[in-house]
Formats: structure tokens, C-alpha cells, sequence
């Protein structure tokens, strides 16, 4: 080193900060060292952050009054596109619930005048589902609603970090078979 150089030190590098499932998978560590615990620690934090990104829509609803399965009922309708009307058959599988479950949430639904039922017109056996003003006015607003809040659960994130990890969890998806075929076809 010469006179006009300075002597340069090594910073140590943060460690990154733990999380619930690095407890975990280094208790599994201390017990079973022979293991691979890598997938346990990524289908750990996928299922953890499942909860806690539900629970934090749950409680941002909850501010509206709705709860999560209202939301998914009276947001599957909207987006179907005008006229929001679906039969109880395509709300059913876009909803992904068994027509028992949709049967009770319709009524609840009803009696909250946010969608009507009625019998199609053309068709006596299949019910047509369908959002009323009051039931398009909140959901607009609701969706407004939930997309602030997702945004706030995101903020860890950057815009490229939240690409990848889309497109990550895209290939996942689809290696556990979820496809996009349409439920409620035209």
C-alpha cells in the first residue's frame, strides 16, 4: 500500500432479518442437519404470507363492513361486466364454492340489497344473479378500497421485486395445476 492510498476496510454486511420460518428451519437444522429444509422454507413463507395477506384483507374489509366472501361474491359479479349478471351455476364455479355455500351467501346478499335473484327469462330452471345499483356503487368502491390496501401490504417491495416474484409465483401455480380457464365463459 502506498502513502496516498488509504487504507481500505471491509464493512460487514447486514445480516438479513429473520422471520418466524428461519426459527423454525433452524431448529429442524439442529435436530435433522442431514435435511434439505430449503422447501420447507419456501412453502413455510408462501402459507404464512397467505395468512397474514388475508387476515390484513379481512381487517381492511372489515373497515367497510364487508367480509372477504361478500367481497369475492359481489367483485365476481362486477367484473363479469356489464350487465353483472351471472347464473348461479357461473357464480358458483367463478366464486369457486358449492352451490349450498352460494345459496346462503345470495341470500345474505339479498337481504342486504346487493344482488337480486331472479328466473331466467329464457331458461325456467337456472337462476340469474345479478348486482343492484346499491350492490355496483359499493363494489366500485370496495375494489378502490382493497386495491389501497393491497398496496399498503406490498410496500416491502419494489416495483421489479413485486415482477418477479409475480412471475415466480405464476410457474408455481401452474406446476400445482392452476390454469386459467375462464369459469364463467360467455
Amino acid at each position: 500500500m502506498t502513502a496516498q492510498q488509504p487504507e481500505q476496510t471491509q464493512q460487514p454486511q447486514p445480516q438479513p432479518q429473520q422471520d418466524g420460518v428461519d426459527r423454525i428451519t433452524a431448529q429442524w437444522r439442529a435436530v435433522r442437519p442431514d435435511l434439505d429444509t430449503s422447501p420447507m422454507a419456501l412453502i413455510g413463507r408462501l402459507s404464512r404470507a397467505s395468512r397474514l395477506l388475508e387476515r390484513g384483507i379481512k381487517e381492511n374489509l372489515a373497515l367497510e363492513g364487508i367480509e372477504p366472501w361478500e367481497f369475492d361474491v359481489l367483485a365476481t359479479l362486477l367484473r363479469s361486466g356489464p350487465p353483472h349478471v351471472l347464473t348461479a351455476g357461473e357464480l358458483s364455479s367463478a366464486a369457486m364454492v358449492s352451490s349450498a355455500a352460494l345459496t346462503n351467501r345470495i341470500d345474505h346478499l339479498v337481504e342486504k340489497g346487493l344482488v337480486e335473484r331472479a328466473v331466467d327469462p329464457t331458461h325456467r330452471r337456472r337462476v340469474l344473479i345479478s348486482l343492484t345499483d346499491t350492490g355496483q356503487e359499493l363494489t366500485n368502491r370496495l375494489v378502490e378500497h382493497h386495491l389501497t390496501g393491497e398496496e399498503r401490504q406490498l410496500t416491502g417491495l419494489t416495483a421489479v421485486e413485486r415482477d418477479q416474484l409475480t412471475v415466480l409465483l405464476r410457474r408455481v401455480l401452474l406446476t400445482l395445476g392452476d390454469h386459467a380457464e375462464d369459469p364463467t365463459p360467455r
